[in-house]
């Protein structure tokens, strides 16, 4: 985890993702969705859960989203693009952002 400087994990992860579908994945399969910066790669996110909720991540996958083009009367504009990582917890691990740490 020292290959990380702590400033740079501090600045990985965004935000949690809060919905229907990440509960259900959350629920199923034992991982928890973040929001992550466009440039962050999967031991960077791993070292960065890792040291903020002090739990034991086993696996990370990571998805790029493309923003989708909306429209705003006569001018095209478009929405920025989003990087999503489902982090994978070691059996027993849990996250509970209700209680706003770990459990």
């Amino acid at each position: 985890m020292s290959a990380f400087s702590q400033e740079r994990l501090m600045q990985v992860l965004l935000a949690p993702q809060v919905s229907e579908k990440a509960t259900y994945v959350a629920d199923k399969n034992e991982q928890v969705i973040f929001i992550v910066a466009p440039d962050a790669t999967k031991p960077e996110v791993k070292a960065a859960v890792e040291l903020l909720f002090k739990v034991q991540v086993e696996s990370v996958q990571i998805s790029n989203l493309k923003g989708k083009v909306k429209r705003f009367g006569h001018v095209m504009g478009k929405r920025r693009d989003l990087k999503k990582a489902y982090v994978c917890l070691k059996p027993g691990q849990e996250i509970n952002f209700a209680e706003g740490g770990a459990a």
